[in-house]
């Protein structure tokens, strides 16, 4: 292992990824190429892709999402940092809440605290609400728990309306 690369033992965080321009699949593999790439960022696993229907404004392509397991070194507000500059080198551009992007990275979890900085809250606080990140979560995560209860269960209770698991090659290769 690289020195840059943090030890198995470092925090665990969930990033979920998206995006519903261009070539969705390679751009989602491209910012988890990028993220891996990162000192004091390692990626350990990457849920399937999903396909799922847009959240606000319906006139816009579908989404493709997943959901990457990540050990990591640096502070949470630092991961951020990390997510939003590949999300900019990557081409998004934040021009309406909810609207069409190249990608989108959102730090969902990391290890078993709760953070609140200026632009980032973790948990993220509408990860119980999304079954576009709930399902790709519990495929990582199942017994993971959020508030007292399973990410299993709160995927199941969020349903898989507007979500459904793609058949395409992985994303990222798993790694041991």
């Amino acid at each position: 292992m690289s020195p840059s690369k943090p030890p198995a033992t470092a925090p665990a965080a969930f990033l979920g990824l998206g995006g519903n321009q261009g070539d969705r699949a390679a751009l989602l593999a491209e910012a988890l190429r990028r993220l891996d790439r990162v000192p004091g960022i390692r990626v350990t696993a990457v849920s399937s892709a999903y396909a799922t229907a847009p959240v606000g404004p319906q006139d816009q392509p579908e989404f493709l999402n997943a959901v990457a397991a990540v050990r990591t070194t640096l502070a949470p507000g630092d991961l951020l940092a990390a997510c939003l500059r590949i999300e900019a080198e990557l081409g998004r551009v934040r021009a309406g809440r909810w609207g069409p992007r190249t990608i989108d990275i959102d730090v969902l979890l990391y290890g078993e605290g709760a953070w609140t900085e200026p632009g980032l809250v973790i948990p993220h606080p509408r990860l119980t609400e999304r079954a576009f990140v709930l399902q790709p979560l519990a495929e990582l995560a199942p017994e993971l728990c959020l508030a007292g209860q399973p990410i299993a269960a709160w995927a199941a209770a969020a349903g898989t309306r507007g979500v459904r698991r793609l058949a395409i090659p992985r994303l990222w290769p798993l790694q041991s």
